[in-house]
């Protein structure tokens, strides 16, 4: 039987090519949602983008005949924008006229009492909650969503026989079938007849793991603090791992290390001419409305956490380039301001990073939890030749209300990306900025 999935307008937005995604059933837009999109296309956002694009998609189906008796779509579906009608008061349904996710779900509401099989697909939890209220089966919108409870975690118990750990003790390289199930996963190797002895590996392609690299154990004074930690470096500074996701709580050093590992390659290997930083503007709580300044001054707001990692990865005894005499003192907040200057170090919002080729740099994109897939998938397509990407984030603290733990661009770049040879992962667990910080991740 065909279904028929009333869309609301967060769909759209959150994903342009969601239309095509319902091939064998029905679609209805109403006419609400056409308004809403309306308000959105002037925005010079990913909402915007994703806006106008969903018109242009609906403006060319309209070559495949009328959009009010409806055009077809994939294999058998068809799409339809509808009038959306006024809400009858008289049915005491609690629903005010005014709202449009209201007009929506009444619409969704009369297909579904004309006995049509109506699936009203939202990405907002409280829309899902008044649909399912009135007796609409409701949905999120699943493409592109993962199962966060499987999600790749980037290292893995294997318990193995002491001569296998002795072999591995013994060579470089080891190769033994049935090691490792994806490129550059670590594997924490356990002697099953001495429980506390362990190794730790590499995977280099399924079957065949090495030992990690001491040229790694410190990076620009940083050292290690856990398991984690290590394999992390590991990965920061491998320069044939050209994108690396990062997962972890509050605290457990993911932006240090990250920071920490672009400096060493930048200004110490010269791997990289500069080190471009940004992360969404996303407000936690209320925003604070305008900014002053020019565009520096603006962003150095939402970055101020960036700062806060590079004030303390360039404290006392911490030199910043060649350039700088050993017997001149600088304080940290001068070394920052040095980097940015001499165009060492970029900020940038992501708002302007569309459009951009970015060769040779270390590009690292902090707080990921708040995009989108897609707008995960535009920031890792601008990497010119040379460039290593860098994506942290804590799928815990998502500020975006279209988004959660298992819809976004983080998680999804993290699963997706898994069987690719230029890809790492490591998923952080223990917090190491402080003993409050870590009590307040675990317990709050």
């Amino acid at each position: 039987m065909k279904k028929t999935f009333v869309l609301d307008t967060n769909v759209l937005l959150h994903n342009a090519d969601c239309v095509h995604s319902f091939s064998e059933h029905n679609v209805i837009l109403p006419m609400a949602v056409i308004e809403e999109l309306d308000t959105f296309k002037r925005d010079n956002t990913e909402l915007g983008r994703n806006a106008r694009q969903v018109i242009r998609t609906l403006d060319n189906l309209r070559r495949d005949g009328n959009l009010r008796d409806g055009v077809p779509i994939g294999k058998g579906g068809t799409l339809k924008i509808v009038s959306t009608p006024t809400i009858d008061q008289t049915e005491d349904l609690g629903l005010a006229q005014t709202a449009p996710d209201n007009r929506i779900i009444w619409l969704a509401y009369m297909l579904h009492r004309a006995g049509e099989h109506v699936i009203f697909v939202s990405k907002d939890i409280n829309a899902r909650l008044k649909a399912d209220a009135l007796g609409i089966p409701a949905e999120d919108f699943e493409k592109q969503k993962i199962n966060f409870d499987e999600l790749y975690a980037g290292s893995r118990e294997v318990i193995v026989t002491a001569k296998t750990l002795d072999t591995f003790f013994k060579s470089e390289f080891m190769e033994q079938r049935g090691l490792g199930r994806f490129p550059n996963e670590f594997l924490i190797l356990r002697d099953k007849s001495a429980r506390k002895r362990t190794g730790l590996a590499r995977v280099v392609r399924p079957g065949l793991i090495k030992h990690l690299s001491n040229r790694n154990e410190k990076v620009w004074n940083i050292v290690a603090r856990n398991r984690e930690q290590r394999m992390t470096l590991e990965l920061l500074m491998d320069p044939e791992v050209q994108i690396v996701t990062l997962v972890g709580q509050a605290g457990t050093g993911k932006t240090l290390l990250a920071l920490a590992a672009a400096l060493h390659c930048t200004l110490r290997l010269k791997r990289y001419d500069r080190v471009l930083v940004s992360r969404p503007v996303i407000p936690m709580g209320k925003d604070i409305g305008y900014l002053p300044g020019a565009k520096l001054e603006k962003i150095s707001h939402w970055m101020q956490p960036i700062f806060d990692n590079l004030t303390y990865l360039l404290r006392d005894g911490m030199e910043v380039g060649p350039r700088i005499k050993r017997k001149t003192k600088m304080t940290s907040q001068e070394k920052v301001e040095k980097l940015l200057r001499e165009n060492i170090m970029e900020m940038e919002a992501l708002t302007y990073i569309r459009g951009r080729s970015i060769p040779r740099q270390y590009v690292i994109i902090d707080e990921a939890q708040n995009l989108t897939p897609h707008e995960v998938k535009t920031i890792v397509s601008r990497a010119g030749e040379g460039t290593k990407m860098v994506i942290t984030g804590d799928p815990y603290q998502i500020d975006n209300p279209y988004l959660d733990a298992s819809s976004n661009g983080l998680t999804y770049a993290t699963e997706h990306l898994k069987e690719q040879p230029i890809h790492g992962h490591v998923t952080l667990r223990q917090s190491e900025r402080s003993e409050l910080a870590a009590i307040a991740a675990e317990f709050l």
